[in-house]
């Protein structure tokens, strides 16, 4: 979000501070997750681009003078866990000063450049954790600053081999039931498509339907102070009536249609964020029989996107 903070602390002129970036015209947009509606939208930048641009600072009153003890801008990268919201986890911390102390008698604005700027990991909106990227102005002055933030978004860009190995599962209770399902792949990207099977070995119980959901894991803090919140991402019905013997049941997920992330493992030992397929079958007497298996979901590089830009660092998003 980009917030502004003007104040003349008591004493003489105060103004008004702007982030433009230098492509900040032809520079892709993308929404921020978030629950918040209508969703806002930051500039996109990968691992390894370098973010340049210029602060502008509008005086309150032309002809007045802004007296200042430094004015500065900063490229931040910070997690913050909502339920210790003391602690801003500082990851990347980059500074460079604009002007030394002195005065400013009228508007002006200054160039600024961070280049090549290694950004090892996704920004992200949960509901315990936020992980964020933003450009920092301040002003500083002798009683309150002039602070004015502009928020980007990262995203991690990985190449998996096109091979990868598929799932096969097996759910049974002894004598009664026994079903295997079979997904193609274990890793997919977040445009991508599950397809699968699901086989009827043994049906002994009146299964009444069957359904298909895809749950996201995310784990903050470690230890006794581990917090898991699950969500629900998508449920739908694959079945609806009782299966019979040797039947078969073709399963097609389109992943593209839902807010995803990538998989999240460790990041910067503060949180995980993972994805589970989770197969539900309920019977006559509303008893429910469930699998869970993980995949890895990962983003794939834009075809618009300029090889020089699509940062080597994002092979450290490959770990499995």
């Amino acid at each position: 979000a980009v917030v502004s903070t003007q104040s003349t602390g008591g004493y003489g002129n105060s103004a008004q501070v702007s982030i433009v970036l230098e492509d900040e015209e032809t520079r892709e947009k993308v929404p921020v997750l978030a629950d918040e509606e209508p969703k806002e939208t930051q500039h996109l930048f990968y691992d390894g681009e370098s973010v340049t641009g210029k602060v502008n600072i509008k005086l309150k009153q032309e002809g007045k003078k802004l007296e200042h003890q430094g004015i500065r801008i900063e490229f931040l990268g910070l997690i913050e866990i909502y339920y210790d919201r003391g602690n801003h986890y500082e990851f990347v911390k980059l500074d460079k000063d604009l002007a030394r102390p002195g005065d400013l008698s009228e508007s002006c604005s200054f160039p600024f450049e961070f280049l090549k700027v290694v950004k090892q990991y996704e920004s992200y909106s949960g509901r315990n954790v936020r992980l964020r990227y933003f450009l920092k102005v301040t002003i500083c002055r002798r009683l309150v600053d002039i602070i004015h933030e502009k928020g980007l978004v990262v995203h991690q860009l990985s190449s998996y081999p096109e091979t990868n190995s598929p799932l096969k599962m097996e759910v049974g209770i002894e004598d009664c039931l026994h079903i295997e399902f079979e997904y193609n792949r274990s890793k997919y990207h977040l445009n991508d498509v599950i397809v699968g099977k699901i086989y009827f070995i043994l049906v002994r119980i009146k299964i009444k339907h069957m359904e298909l959901s895809i749950i996201k894991r995310e784990t903050t803090g470690s230890g006794p102070n581990t917090y898991n919140e699950n969500e629900q991402i998508s449920r739908f019905e694959i079945m609806d009536g009782a299966p019979v013997r040797g039947e078969s049941i073709p399963i097609r997920l389109f992943l593209s249609a839902y807010d995803l992330t990538p998989t999240m493992k460790d990041v910067n030992k503060k949180f995980s964020v993972r994805y589970y397929l989770n197969l539900v079958l309920v019977d006559e007497e509303d008893r429910r029989y469930f699998k869970q298996q993980e995949i890895t979901l990962w983003r794939k590089s834009p075809t618009s996107l300029k090889p020089e830009n699509r940062g080597v660092a994002a092979l450290e998003n490959m770990r499995t």
